[in-house]
């Protein structure tokens, strides 16, 4: 089945049309006349049925339509491009690896390691985006993600790299004489991290508590905002040690209390059956795993 694609021409023409608000620009930019420019864009615009400009007495300027569209061929031709490069860089060896982590954890324990791999693997770049939530890796173009949660994604192969113990920890001053009880860390700020709502809840829970309506308490999204938040005194996070070594070993947080929040959750990393095998992968398979072996595979608070 024939691809309904508009030319390459007619979208770098566009492209760089509406970068600029202008033909003329855009002519200068891709060494073509005005009036070629021009006629790219309008064979585009017939193409979709869509107007993408507006011509007005000072020139041209973006419909919405034009606007929400440019966005996402610049955003495909910037990925193109990136691609093209790529392949030319490693005569197409194709020796790059695209993965999607969790933030801090790619911050705090995968970075510092990383030169590790490098130094094996010289031939193999890897490349790090961030994304806390399932996917289809199809519609993407990861190799490889670094999950925090349960395996099992649908045509999927996971492997277990290690779980996580969060504890309650928080500023020396909020602290006082710690370690304070359950009961005092209910009276404080908790602060909330939102892609896991209930961690406090089953925390108390664990520890008899029942604590009723809403916690209160400031949301943010990653963990080293979290620390930072409970640094500055804003409350009490709950947050894996092996994550803020340096905190706690500088006194600028201290740990509330030693119980850790209970899960079953845990960091995976989960590839896409079909390129389970492929050599970069399998290199950086191998020596992650080699790593959390090393590092604990379920680190009890470190």
């Amino acid at each position: 089945m024939r691809r309904k694609l508009p030319t390459t021409q007619s979208l770098l023409a566009f492209e760089r049309a509406a970068r600029h608000e202008s033909f003329t620009r855009a002519a200068e930019d891709l060494a073509l006349t005005q009036s070629a420019v021009c006629r790219q864009v309008a064979a585009l615009e017939d193409f979709l049925g869509v107007s993408l400009f507006r011509r007005t007495r000072r020139g041209v300027c973006l419909t919405e339509a034009g606007q929400a569209y440019s966005r996402q061929v610049a955003s495909r031709l910037d990925a193109l491009e990136r691609d093209t490069l790529s392949v030319i860089a490693h005569q197409g060896a194709a020796m790059a690896l695209e993965l999607a982590v969790v933030p801090t954890f790619a911050t705090r324990w995968l970075l510092p390691r990383l030169s590790g791999f490098r130094a094996r693997h010289p031939d193999i770049q890897v490349h790090l985006a961030t994304n806390t939530r399932p996917f289809l890796f199809e519609e993407t173009e990861y190799d490889a993600a670094i999950y925090f949660g349960e395996a099992g994604w649908p045509g999927t192969e996971a492997h277990l790299l290690m779980g996580e113990d969060a504890l309650p920890v928080c500023s020396p001053r909020l602290a006082g004489n710690g370690p304070l009880s359950p009961d005092a860390i209910a009276h404080l700020p908790l602060l909330q991290q939102t892609t896991r709502p209930y961690a406090w809840r089953r925390w108390f829970e664990s520890h008899g508590l029942n604590i009723g309506g809403d916690l209160g308490g400031m949301r943010l999204e990653l963990f080293s905002m979290l620390a930072q938040a409970a640094i500055e005194g804003f409350g009490v996070a709950l947050i894996p040690t092996f994550l803020i070594h340096e905190e706690l070993a500088s006194g600028r947080l201290v740990v509330a209390h030693p119980q850790p929040v209970p899960t079953e959750r845990a960091y995976y990393l989960i590839a896409p059956e079909h390129k389970s095998d492929t050599v970069r992968l399998a290199a950086f398979r191998n020596w992650l795993l080699a790593e959390c072996a090393h590092f604990g595979r379920h680190p009890a608070g470190g």
